[in-house]
């Protein structure tokens, strides 16, 4: 299993936590074996998702990290915030700004691809994109106030 991790993650680290989630949920959830295949097979899928999952994880954080530099973000905000925090302020951005936001800063797609995408104005992309980002600056300073 570590093979299938290492073949996904981008590095020994990530393989390595990826294989530890993958055991966990394999000793969590293996009432759910239902032996219609292999147990081979089922801790195999289990570990290329949750490698799958590591990789959209760093690559959430590398995004987010860079657009709350952008926003200037200090990383006093930032400690004490796991990846599920951030996943559940940005679910709470208005539909619009979560749609742009998302394809633009994880997705990697230009504005104008987004454009095409929505059928909206490259302008409107850019404008969603930058009322996002302030509405989560304001998001993520409410809950560190929530935590102090």
């Amino acid at each position: 299993m570590m093979a299938t991790c290492l073949r996904y993650c981008q590095n020994r680290e990530d393989a390595e936590d990826a294989l530890m989630e993958t055991f966990m949920k394999v000793f969590d959830h293996i009432s759910s074996f239902n032996h219609q295949g292999s147990l081979e097979g089922w801790v195999r899928r289990i570990a290329v998702n949750t490698s799958i999952n590591k990789i959209r994880s760093r690559r959430l954080n590398a995004s987010l990290d860079e657009v709350l530099h952008e926003t200037e973000v200090t990383d006093s905000v930032l400690d004490g915030l796991e990846t599920a925090d951030l996943m559940a302020l940005l679910s709470k951005l208005p539909d619009g700004y979560r749609v742009v936001f998302n394809l633009h800063i994880i997705e990697d797609m230009s504005h104008r691809e987004i454009a095409e995408l929505l059928q909206i104005e490259e302008a409107s992309s850019r404008s969603q994109l930058s009322k996002a980002r302030k509405f989560l600056q304001r998001l993520i300073h409410k809950q560190k106030e929530v935590w102090s």
